[in-house]
């Protein structure tokens, strides 16, 4: 009986561990805010992915920066973008975000989490620590140097 707790308690453990969300790890020197680069460094219509960070920097082709959260909004699982499609596509149950971070293909139920983006003396910076939930892209979302 005590041999069916243990495994019991183990699995719930395992469970919690999946379903909870990650903390954002990697931040540089200044606590939670990352250091992404110069403004130079991204081209307008590119993604940038930061692992250490555990987000991605997208640079819209207006010229805006939107620090999007990895995590897909339907279960937590990783959303890598595909360059070739231009596009977010979550490997566990085929949602789809834009460059935006907006669904445009479901079961995703709101668009990606951003982070507060600002530019300072022409470097990009990201504060990890702040993460901003949305129900709709909107272009104010964008910060442009």
């Amino acid at each position: 009986m005590g041999l069916g707790f243990a495994v019991a308690g183990e699995l719930a453990w395992i469970g919690l561990s999946f379903v909870r969300p990650r903390r954002a790890a990697g931040a540089t020197g200044d606590g939670p805010i990352f250091v992404a680069g110069p403004v130079g460094d991204f081209a307008p219509g590119t993604v940038t992915a930061f692992p250490a960070g555990s987000f991605y920097l997208a640079r819209l082709s207006g010229g805006g920066f939107l620090a999007l959260d990895r995590t897909c909004t339907h279960l937590g699982c990783t959303v890598p973008w595909n360059a070739g499609t231009g596009r977010f596509d979550c490997p566990c149950h085929a949602s789809s975000f834009d460059i935006t971070g907006a669904v445009i293909g479901p079961p995703a139920p709101r668009p990606l989490d951003h982070y507060p983006v600002r530019i300072e003396n022409g470097i990009v910076k990201v504060d990890l620590e702040t993460k901003l939930r949305r129900t709709a892209f909107v272009p104010s979302q964008a910060v442009s140097s």
